[in-house]
């Protein structure tokens, strides 16, 4: 019985018949992947830039992907995941700390099929590193890898995650025959890896442990140009604000934290013979055709203002700037005018309450012409 190693597709009797023509394979298995990304790896030289790795990033993993390593050194369990933008430079980290060549061999892989990704389970996973420095080394690392792939066309990978469990550093029988000083034997019977991975490898992941979590505070920088201080108060409060306000639920803020609009103090006879004008239950509307704000809105116009969340003047929760501007061009004839309108619109004459309306008496008037002034009596609205 022929095996199959990963990585390689299956000989058929046709394969080895000259005459016969060889199937064309399938191009969709998770495995299949894999070897595809090794032969990528392989294709890599010593003047691979930045734009070489991040294209093999691109076709490999998906926009949102992770990569996790799970390992156990000399202080305990240690566990680094790096996002989308940081994967690139993890591989380009292996080769710079020794590696002439890295591939991956998968033994008895598991496939699972879910709605959208398809998962891949290989318990006995081995990452094949080589070593030129000191001397000529294979470095065999084994442990479990899942990945789960994306179940579309390009078949990228969403999620990368390794658990090594143990590792062998391999050297040539001859090295260490043609060896006489026992201080260079001594030196080649050291690890030159700490369970696989290089120093080099190690000291980039614990600066991802860091520098990942920063990526929100250097793009705000770049974008508002704050200093790192700034940057760091308002990522904190916007995380904060979306903690204690889910999303969706921003809306439910206790009424009382609102501020009430004041009347203003000047304009109190407009008020009162607003207040003194009988409009049954009528309401009305605050913008109707033609308005003007120079000469239909009484009394103040308050401006509301946005939230400064950038500029640092935060109020009591978060609560907008409001300015008062003082309007000096109102009229009260065009307000009484504007009444008289709507209480003979056509609409009334049709409403349930029309004849409780017009029995009301009307405010009596001065010579002038203007509102009715406070010694003119009570008028006496009925409101149901």
């Amino acid at each position: 019985m022929q095996m199959r190693m990963p990585g390689q597709l299956m000989m058929s009797p046709m394969d080895r018949d000259p005459g016969m023509t060889r199937p064309t394979p399938y191009m969709g298995q998770p495995d299949f992947r894999i070897y595809e990304l090794n032969k990528r790896l392989q294709q890599r030289t010593e003047e691979s830039d930045n734009l070489w790795w991040d294209a093999f990033t691109t076709e490999f993993f998906e926009d949102d992907a992770t990569l996790t390593l799970t390992f156990c050194l000399e202080d305990g369990p240690k566990r680094y995941t790096i996002g989308r933008t940081l994967l690139p430079r993890y591989f380009r980290s292996v080769y710079e700390g020794g590696v002439t060549d890295l591939y991956y061999v998968l033994k008895h892989p598991k496939e699972s099929f879910h709605n959208t990704t398809i998962t891949l389970d290989c318990d006995q996973a081995m990452m094949v590193t080589q070593h030129g420095k000191p001397m000529f080394t294979n470095v065999v690392t084994e442990g479990r890898l899942i990945l789960e792939f994306t179940f579309d066309d390009l078949m990228r990978i969403r999620s990368w995650h390794f658990a090594i469990r143990q590792h062998r550093e391999l050297i040539p029988r001859s090295v260490i025959a043609v060896q006489q000083d026992p201080a260079m034997v001594e030196q080649l019977s050291k690890n030159i890896t700490r369970q696989g991975l290089t120093s080099y490898t190690l000291n980039f992941l614990r600066l991802c442990v860091i520098l990942e979590p920063m990526q929100e505070l250097m793009s705000r920088h770049k974008a508002y140009g704050l200093n790192p201080r700034d940057c760091l108060k308002t990522t904190l409060f916007q995380k904060w604000q979306r903690m204690v306000a889910p999303p969706g639920k921003e809306a439910t803020r206790p009424p009382s934290k609102r501020r009430k609009r004041k009347a203003s103090t000047g304009n109190n006879s407009n008020s009162n013979s607003r207040d003194g004008a009988p409009t049954g239950k009528q309401k009305r509307s605050p913008g109707p055709p033609g308005f003007n704000i120079s000469t239909s809105v009484p009394g103040d116009v308050m401006m509301v203002g946005e939230p400064t969340l950038m500029g640092g003047e935060f109020g009591d929760e978060d609560e907008r700037l409001i300015t008062r501007l003082e309007n000096n061009q109102y009229e009260s004839n065009g307000n009484e005018d504007e009444q008289d309108k709507f209480q003979h619109s056509p609409a009334l004459q049709h409403s349930p309450w029309g004849g409780q309306d017009k029995k009301t008496p009307q405010p009596p008037t001065s010579s002038s012409g203007g509102p009715p002034t406070s010694g003119g009596g009570e008028v006496e609205t009925k409101v149901e």
